[in-house]
């Protein structure tokens, strides 16, 4: 396999493509953003970078916090929407078709079509360049019920979930291994089976 280069770019795909609300004195917003990560395990923290001139940056800026909504495949146009216009013209949520949901510890409502919301406070501003990221320690959690199993294991394979992927969007919905499934030990009874 040939490899060439490129100068330095964000090649780091695919990346989460999901639904940031945020909310500064009465005015919700909804943004789509790509350029967001988990940053730390203990306390739980997601990064999520913004370029000043974006409406959602204002209102996140003002507020401190923000909700992560993580949505599905069927959300994919109003993912595209969310991302292409600005709340300083447009009532996205009216337009997508998005239900506002009551969040338990920020002001930013949750997308009620969403599986997956994720309530943060920001605890830091880095300036990095053309994006500035706001660190945001996770409140809370919101999981739709029907991604658990009996146990109450989670699986967020059932959800569709979506992508980015270096300008297009992509299903995420299909599992091809667990953490750990390389160094795993088999039973005997697996080996057996499989040398049969």
């Amino acid at each position: 396999m040939a490899h060439i280069t490129w100068k330095p770019g964000t090649m780091l795909y695919p990346v989460p493509a999901v639904l940031i609300t945020s909310s500064f004195q009465g005015r919700d917003n909804v943004c789509t953003v790509s350029w967001i990560g988990t940053v730390c395990t203990e306390p739980p923290m997601i990064g999520i970078s913004l370029r000043p001139e974006r409406y959602t940056y204002e209102l996140i800026k003002k507020s401190k916090e923000f909700v992560v909504n993580i949505p599905d495949k069927k959300l994919v146009k109003a993912v595209d929407f969310c991302g292409v216009r600005s709340g300083k013209k447009y009532d996205k949520f009216a337009i997508a078709h998005l239900t506002r949901l009551q969040a338990e510890k920020v002001k930013a409502p949750l997308i009620a079509e969403c599986p997956i919301s994720i309530e943060c406070k920001v605890i830091k501003i880095l300036n990095l360049g053309s994006h500035h990221q706001f660190i945001g320690k996770v409140l809370l959690v919101h999981v739709d019920d029907a991604l658990l199993d009996k146990r109450g294991a989670l699986h967020l394979e059932r959800a569709g979930l979506l992508c980015y992927n270096h300008g297009f969007y992509c299903a995420v919905d299909k599992q091809i291994g667990k953490f750990g499934f390389s160094v795993k030990k088999r039973t005997k009874e697996k080996t057996k089976s499989t040398l049969r």
